[in-house]
């Protein structure tokens, strides 16, 4: 069979969706969000680790849509801190939040809640990381060959947690990401500059080649 579309994507972020179409378009793979399936509520994220997590999403919304479904899950994991805000990122500051905060008042809240914890951290110690996890499922489970799953995919960029957000080009934490080889943050870069460069850009690149194999073969 040929790879069924859309693709849905598991997510209601407009920017997350954004990079992830950027990166898969030139297979000719279609890929939408959730904003169709609004009344489908969120699945617990009840995983230890992303990879748990990103399994456990790609599942549930490829059940309930009937469709092949793509998730990650990803974060950021700042040294100082011992690793956190690690799985819990999306929701580090929820309890800082009124109900119904939008992504923009939550991503602050966030942030804020990183800087406070840091303000006494020296610049050589804030050194963090973001994480990304990808997995692909279908409407039977997580896609699967003998021995390995087909459409996994795992990649990290290394940087530092700045003192104030700069830019306006990205979302969650990345207007406190700084990435010493570029001279600025990812919040600064451009799509198509941090599709290259970011956790999540490398992690598709990757499922991208895994993708690119089933459409060769018309899978």
């Amino acid at each position: 069979m040929r790879i069924p579309q859309p693709i849905i994507m598991a997510t209601r972020n407009p920017g997350k969706l954004r990079e992830i179409v950027e990166v898969l378009a030139p297979l000719g793979l279609q890929v939408v969000g959730l904003d169709d399936y609004r009344e489908l509520p969120e699945p617990p994220e009840t995983g230890g680790t992303f990879a748990e997590n990103a399994c456990l999403k790609a599942a549930y919304y490829a059940r309930k849509t009937g469709r092949w479904c793509l998730a990650d899950d990803s974060g950021l994991e700042v040294d100082a801190l011992e690793g956190r805000p690690g799985v819990q990122s999306a929701r580090y500051a929820a309890d800082q939040c009124p109900p119904g905060a939008g992504r923009q008042g939550v991503d602050a809240a966030n942030n804020a809640r990183l800087l406070r914890e840091l303000a006494d951290v020296p610049a050589e110690r804030r050194t963090a990381r973001f994480v990304c996890h990808l997995v692909l499922a279908g409407p039977g489970g997580v896609l699967a060959g003998p021995g390995q799953v087909l459409a996994e995919a795992f990649d990290t960029v290394e940087g530092s947690i700045g003192y104030q957000p700069r830019g306006a080009n990205g979302f969650g934490y990345d207007p406190l990401f700084c990435l010493p080889q570029m001279g600025c943050t990812s919040a600064e870069l451009s799509v198509q500059q941090k599709n290259r460069i970011s956790h999540r850009g490398k992690a598709l690149a990757h499922l991208a080649g895994l993708l690119a194999g089933l459409v060769r073969r018309g899978a």
